[in-house]
């Protein structure tokens, strides 16, 4: 385990090292950068269920490679007992949190490939190439959404996001903050407005840690400011990642960015939601129909570990919030921009693998 201040402008959540997954601890951003190496598959579970590693493609990466660690340590297992046991720590996997389909389809993928495996080693080398194959693609996928989004941002734009998609919630570069960077390199933006995404900051500790690594001017405001910015005019589009879209373009992603929809279409500001294409959930019709994780009311009551709310009252803490798809500009892909009706083009552009 290493720590300190990084200076690098390389920011990688995950990475697979020497037979082991090594994580960013992301519960300690801004003020301390740590990395961890695990080898065990219960303690991806574990980073992933305390948002260790989170957002919804670096999930998808981090199960796949934990599907890898379990096949590791239970190779030598004979081999009826090794597959059956394999495909019960997969399931644990994929449940590890409920709502970003990445992880259930990344595990779902990274067992498929080693299907037919006839050994323990051989179900091991095609799981391995398999999760290398999703870290790959999803990396290449963020740069295409970055050249797709930047497409739509007019010049001297600045952006508002909401929450973290960008290399930390990816395999590398991200998919809103991809856009940005993109647009960042073309000259086309002027600045980031990014909300603090209660309760767990992930806006004000992740996005502006990342932004100000890059050197892209940001601006940190409260979740409560949005609605006087977006009326300022100053806001030329919201930029925001997904956890899931449903076929008919219903977006699942962090709590508040409903609000924040609603916000920029009374404000007539366009909401762009980027996503790579496996973040596409066709088996499920509607946002009515997405698993909305609820996670521990500490985290309101008591966040950052100060108490600020008194022991007798009552918590909610959805994690995730679902945006109708009529609040949705467009949402970009690596295959492009998709817009309205998205029960037919995301269904195309599901369908047109090139």
């Amino acid at each position: 385990m290493t720590s300190g201040v990084t200076k690098s402008k390389e920011v990688r959540a995950l990475e697979w090292t020497n037979k082991r997954l090594r994580l960013l601890d992301q519960t300690l951003l801004p003020t301390r950068v740590q990395y961890t190496e695990l080898e065990h598959w219960p303690e991806v579970v574990t980073a992933i269920r305390s948002m260790q590693v989170r957002g919804a493609p670096a999930l998808g990466v981090a199960g796949a490679y934990a599907v890898v660690l379990a096949a590791q340590e239970l190779k030598d297992l004979p081999l009826d007992e090794f597959r059956e046991k394999l495909q019960a720590a997969a399931s644990s996997i994929a449940e590890a949190r409920p709502t970003a389909v990445n992880l259930a389809w990344a595990v779902s993928c990274t067992m498929s490939a080693a299907s037919s495996a006839a050994s323990a080693a051989e179900t091991i080398k095609l799981l391995l190439t398999e999760a290398q194959t999703i870290e790959r693609e999803d990396i290449e996928a963020n740069h295409s959404i970055g050249e797709h989004g930047a497409l739509l941002l007019p010049q001297d734009a600045t952006v508002m996001t909401h929450c973290n998609a960008g290399a930390l919630a990816t395999a590398g570069y991200g998919t809103a903050l991809g856009v940005i960077r993109t647009a960042w390199a073309q000259g086309k933006l002027k600045g980031v407005i990014a909300t603090e995404t209660r309760p767990l900051l992930q806006g004000a500790r992740l996005t502006t840690w990342e932004l100000t690594q890059d050197g892209i001017p940001t601006t940190l405001i409260v979740d409560s400011a949005a609605a006087s910015v977006l009326r300022s005019g100053k806001v030329s589009a919201i930029v925001v990642g997904a956890d899931r879209i449903a076929a008919n373009g219903d977006v699942a992603n962090k709590i508040g960015t409903y609000g924040l929809a609603v916000l920029a279409k009374a404000h007539n500001v366009p909401f762009y939601v980027a996503a790579p294409m496996s973040t596409v959930d066709l088996a499920t019709a509607t946002g009515d129909q997405i698993v909305v994780e609820e996670r521990a009311s500490e985290e309101v009551s008591s966040p950052q570990g100060v108490q600020a709310a008194p022991d007798e009252v009552g918590i909610y803490n959805p994690a995730f919030d679902v945006t109708p798809a009529e609040y949705v500009s467009a949402i970009i892909t690596e295959r492009g921009a998709f817009t309205s009706p998205y029960n037919e083009s995301l269904t195309s552009g599901a369908q047109n693998r090139g």
